[in-house]
């Protein structure tokens, strides 16, 4: 029987490009690294992994929509502050009728919903 989801991962094909996005632009909790490998949201019940691409399968998963939703507060701000390190939003900031979303993609075009309800 499942229990619950220990980890997402994302992979990327620039891990140096990956950990400037994912640790100075958008600002994720830093976990264990290695050389092919970073993780985020350490401690939590689900952990978000980016991991270098290393072989065909991985690599046709580069570059597109994730389906994964970051909560954020202070949406606004974040995502002005990543527009001015020219960050990427797809889609950018706007109000629905539930709160705010964005759309951010990292320097492999991965994309992430951002949203502040």
């Amino acid at each position: 029987m499942v229990e619950k989801m220990k980890n997402v991962v994302v992979f990327v094909r620039d891990m140096k490009a990956a950990r400037v996005f994912y640790r100075e632009q958008l600002g994720l909790p830093p976990g264990q690294e290695t050389e092919t490998i970073m993780e985020f949201f350490p401690g939590r019940e689900t952990s978000l992994g980016v991991a270098l691409a290393l072989h065909d399968a991985a690599r046709k998963l580069v570059g597109r929509h994730t389906g994964i939703t970051l909560n954020v507060k202070g949406l606004e701000e974040l995502c002005a502050s990543m527009t001015e390190k020219g960050v990427r939003f797809p889609e950018p900031l706007e109000s629905t009728p539930w709160g705010k979303m964005a759309v951010v993609a990292d320097p492999d075009g991965n994309e992430f919903a951002l949203v502040e309800a």
